[in-house]
């Protein structure tokens, strides 16, 4: 069983391929022919934009996906060459090389072995729990604002203007207000009917609603251009890709190389992942499928390694392509496998067929795709629910929009890591008393009941550790101020997730306060984890261990004992069963 866990763990694939099933196998075939199809344009896109000869989008494409696809955690996820990576390759690497060059390919490829083996280490030495810190309101935010500029980025051929390059996007909005008499109709219409297509035919075809709307598109423009013609019409092709398998590269294993490139490998490391590991997450929100970090981490580091030998560079998830892996009905990773392999087939295959695939109804598709990203239910209840993840939610989308990915994420990180320490750092303290109408006396909030006039009862709840001393010091204090009377203290510590040093240290002086009064703490129910801490440290031999108590009868009755009785002769709260045996004590203390 050990061994079978080992073998999972590291081959994740045996795992989720023992469940195959012919109808998820035909599922996943749709799928991977859906994203093979899909990524044929965009590949050449993405490399232009990274500086790179355009089939080097294509090989990015296929090995990587394979290898992601394989020995990730993801079930969705499909890895390739993206918008966001290929820009922040080519800022960096076109100071020092030439764009397209040899130099510059090459750099390339070794900046893609770099950063896979930077990510293949920190999944073997299981960092993937950063990736815990992405809290859901940041995802949902990030995935919404990708949708967008995924939606932005395609409005160019969504309506035919010619959009300045690198322009974010209020310019892009500002640019298509002030041009809007440049849109060509015709290629407008392509991308609406791809669009409208795309949603009719979800629900019969399913899967193949995607494809069947790139075939609708590409009717719809042929016969736009032989009526119109093209230059009328404005619609233009994707254009025939090179017929050309991945042919084998080597990284420069150079120490100088590995210098000069070491700064934006660890930058492009660190992005990657992020990007990934949202994306996982951000689909997982739907599909319900749990992400393992370090399982991603060693997926997408393998995928990066084996890549720059197979002409590629730096490979991460992809939005619109996971996003439309996911809605082309993909039931296992092998769906984003076979599109890695499908791919080579079509650029050995029917490549040249692409020459008469519509730029517009590419557009059409990818805007379907980033509407059915935002998920609008999942936004609806975050506003409603919690003014805190609320404004992440916001800073997050708007940081993703205006700014960029990698800074929105971790604006949002930051921000929900400062929530939370202010959370806990605030841990909740409140009264509790007897209830009088249980048999069992079971303590209930009593911040206006009648309590013990000499013991106070509080209930503490999350961690006490060196970030909340501080603040429960002072409740303690103002406690001790403002009820002198009430010298003895009981807490209640089944919610105290944690303590550690410093928050046992306040306890200690809180006894030591109490009892210079003539009073005394003492604790019910303490956690194991906690009492662990109190022992090592000595505290519960300094505290008593009279003092902690696991029963709630031998503590109120032990408590209880050591009041003085001559109060409890004139109380006349009585809340506790011990409480009625005071009339019997009275006549002998009078005596």
């Amino acid at each position: 069983m050990n061994l079978q866990y080992q073998l999972n763990r590291f081959l994740p694939f045996l795992r989720w391929g023992r469940g195959m099933t012919r109808s998820s196998m035909r599922a996943d075939a749709i799928a991977g022919l859906t994203g093979a199809a899909i990524v044929l344009p965009q590949g050449v896109a993405f490399a232009a934009i990274a500086g790179m000869p355009p089939e080097y989008g294509l090989y990015t494409s296929m090995v990587p996906a394979v290898i992601a696809a394989l020995f990730g955690s993801s079930w969705h996820l499909v890895s390739g060459p993206t918008t966001a990576a290929s820009v922040i390759m080519f800022a960096s690497l076109s100071g020092i090389a030439t764009p397209g060059s040899e130099e510059y390919v090459a750099l390339a490829i070794t900046l893609a072995f770099m950063v896979g083996v930077l990510q293949l280490i920190m999944g073997v030495v299981r960092l993937g729990a950063l990736v815990n810190f992405i809290s859901h309101s940041v995802v949902v935010g990030f995935t919404a604002g990708a949708a967008c500029l995924i939606a932005a980025k395609q409005a160019e051929q969504f309506l035919g203007i010619d959009i300045p390059d690198g322009a974010h996007l209020i310019a892009t909005l500002e640019f298509l207000w002030q041009n809007w008499k440049d849109l060509h109709p015709l290629v407008t219409v392509v991308a609406l009917i791809t669009l409208l297509s795309g949603i009719l035919a979800q629900r019969r075809l399913g899967g193949m609603s995607m494809i069947a709307a790139m075939v609708a598109g590409s009717i719809a423009a042929a016969l736009f251009n032989l009526i119109f013609g093209e230059e009328t019409s404005g619609i233009h092709m994707v254009g025939a890709l090179p017929q050309q398998l991945p042919p084998l590269s080597m990284p420069q294993f150079s120490l100088d190389v590995f210098r000069q490139l070491s700064p934006l490998a660890l930058a492009m490391t660190l992005f990657a992942l992020t990007e990934a590991v949202s994306i996982a997450r951000s689909i997982s929100l739907k599909s319900g499928q749990p992400i393992d970090g370090n399982q991603e981490f060693t997926g997408q580091g393998l995928s990066n390694i084996l890549g720059s030998f197979f002409s590629s560079y730096v490979a991460t998830g992809s939005f619109n392509r996971s996003g439309a892996n996911y809605d082309a009905g993909a039931r296992t990773p092998m769906a984003a496998a076979l599109a890695g392999v499908l791919l080579v087939i079509l650029v050995l295959l029917v490549a040249p067929l692409t020459a008469h695939l519509p730029k517009a109804a590419v557009a059409g598709l990818l805007f379907l795709v980033a509407w059915r990203l935002i998920n609008f239910d999942q936004i609806r209840k975050i506003l409603r629910a919690d003014q805190n993840e609320a404004v992440i939610l916001g800073i997050v989308f708007f940081g993703t929009v205006f700014f960029s990915i990698e800074f929105a994420i971790l604006a949002g990180v930051i921000l929900s890591l400062m929530i939370f320490l202010r959370k806990t750092s605030r841990p909740r303290m409140s009264p509790r008393v007897p209830d009088t109408n249980s048999t069992t006396r079971k303590f209930i909030y009593g911040h206006s009941l009648p309590e013990c006039p000499q013991l106070k009862i509080l209930r503490i709840d999350d961690s006490l550790y060196f970030g909340s001393v501080a603040h429960v010091g002072e409740l303690l204090r103002r406690y001790r101020e403002h009820y002198p009377e009430q010298k003895h203290l009981l807490l209640l510590t089944k919610g105290i997730a944690q303590v550690d040093v410093a928050g046992a240290e306040l306890l200690i002086k809180e006894t030591r306060d109490r009892r210079a009064i003539g009073g005394d703490l003492y604790m019910y129910r303490l956690r194991d984890s906690a009492a662990k801490v109190f022992n090592r440290g000595g505290y519960a031999d300094e505290l008593g261990e009279a003092n902690i108590f696991d029963g709630k009868l031998d503590a109120l009755s032990s408590i209880f004992g050591r009041l003085d009785k001559s109060i409890c002769a004139t109380c006349e709260n009585r809340i506790f069963l011990e409480c009625q045996t005071i009339d019997k004590i009275e006549p002998a203390a009078e005596k």
